[in-house]
């Protein structure tokens, strides 16, 4: 089997290229689509009693309905479980990333115009948010960082986590030591389709809630894509990818280990390597080889690698990060001479990380920015998970007398226009009133 595919754009074209790396849209498997479709629904209409059913089907855990949520004492028993060192950098990372998120906060604001209307935005929080949590073989105390803390930051009062419960029927340590860490309100031991209706419909047990965030497998997302309008989400996250694009100045050894980072998340994960250096590109060739034997999860990153990865030379730094624009990747790497510089070329992407000192890593745990990031070239219209994701924005409007009398005739042609007489009628009743100067 391949270690990895080695493409080049002087004989695969830059368009080629693309086509070969890029995602296609994959069919959903009808027959998961109508599981999802049926567990979504008996939910809906059985509430508590469907969504046990399903956690002892699915989790192999049966709980009654007083177990579902997690009760005050388990956080104190996960603090003393993962210990003190742990509870440390969990703490480093939440006060990075609650202080990144409070500078980019939208907030509220007034304009005043030349009539003295003013103009402007009030910024208010959702009431009741969920994030949602991957379990099962792995923990992802980070993923409760960056979706519960820029909530709380942005005034949220009700943070719901939900997360399968392992097979004692109970969550990860870590898992709720930064629950408690980053301000968690309630958290319940289900997971999968059945927690994702739970939360959009609610249930005796759980109150349903006004948007839900974070990744999932495929049940999660296609169940998510089902509720949406009735609640809000985030975004469809697909399997994870990084592209670095560097130069010769670039040390194959750090290009190597964060594509291999990348690569153990998962057999679909992406890591791809853009570089005008066929010197280079040899180099990390060699480097790839030689760390995955040493990689304890070596089938994951292997699979990855050889199905999805690559080592592509190009013409020039400028085509390489043509290529990155045109797959909108999740993570973007610069470790090239001047990343600053490159930076102004780049267009679509997720995350960008400057240098040779910015390993992508840094960005899943303790940056600050947030790693909930669109993927499968989604970052082409839109972005990270941010404040913004938890607050709504009301446009407030407070006209002058001055300022309708300007707009008047404006508001009463287009309202001939659309033949919609009555709008203009109500700009022109308060016009006509002479001295009304309130």
């Amino acid at each position: 089997m391949r270690m990895i595919r080695l493409l080049e754009t002087s004989t695969d074209g830059v368009v080629g290229v693309i086509r070969a790396l890029e995602r296609p849209p994959g069919a959903v498997d009808p027959e998961i689509a109508r599981r999802v479709t049926e567990i979504v629904t008996a939910v809906r209409e059985r509430g508590d009693a469907a969504l046990l059913d399903f956690t002892e089907r699915f989790d192999r855990v049966a709980l009654s309905s007083s177990q579902l949520a997690v009760r005050a004492e388990e956080y104190a028993a996960a603090d003393r479980a993962v210990g003190e060192a742990t509870l440390r950098s969990l703490r480093y990372a939440a006060e990075r990333i609650e202080r990144f998120h409070r500078e980019c906060a939208p907030r509220s604001w007034r304009m005043k115009d030349h009539n003295g209307s003013r103009l402007g935005q009030e910024v208010r929080p959702l009431d009741r948010v969920a994030v949602y949590v991957p379990g099962g073989r792995a923990a992802y105390p980070s993923t409760v960082l960056m979706t519960v803390v820029p909530a709380r930051v942005a005034g949220v009062r009700e943070v719901v986590l939900v997360s399968p419960p392992g097979p004692n029927g109970s969550l990860n340590p870590a898992v709720l030591a930064a629950a408690r860490i980053a301000g968690v309100t309630e958290a319940y031991r289900i997971g999968g389709a059945q927690a994702v209706a739970a939360l959009a419909y609610g249930t005796e047990t759980i109150r349903r809630v006004d948007k839900i965030v974070g990744p999932g497998n495929i049940y999660v997302a296609l169940a998510k894509a089902q509720v949406f309008g009735d609640v809000g989400i985030d975004m469809m996250a697909g399997p994870s990818e990084v592209l670095v694009v560097a130069d010769d100045s670039a040390d194959a050894a750090f290009v190597a280990a964060d594509l291999l980072a990348q690569a153990e998340h998962d057999p679909m994960a992406r890591a791809v390597l853009l570089t005008p250096s066929r010197a280079l590109r040899d180099a990390v060739s060699t480097e790839l080889a030689r760390r995955l034997g040493a990689l304890p999860r070596r089938e994951i990153a292997g699979a990855a690698l050889a199905s999805h990865g690559a080592l592509v030379l190009t013409a020039s730094v400028e085509e390489a990060v043509e290529l990155a624009n045109g797959l909108a990747p999740e993570h973007l790497e610069l470790q090239v001479r001047d990343p600053e510089a490159l930076l102004e070329r780049v267009r679509h992407a997720g995350a960008v990380f400057l240098g040779r000192h910015t390993p992508e890593v840094v960005g899943d745990y303790v940056a600050g920015p947030n790693h909930v990031l669109p993927t499968g070239g989604t970052a082409r219209f839109s972005s990270a998970l941010s404040t913004e994701d938890f607050v709504t924005r009301l446009s407030v409007i407070e006209y002058s007398r001055e300022g309708l009398a300007e707009a008047g005739p404006h508001v009463a042609e287009l309202s001939r226009v659309e033949g919609l007489d009555g709008h203009g009628a109500a700009a022109a009743v308060r016009l006509a009133r002479p001295g009304d100067e309130r």
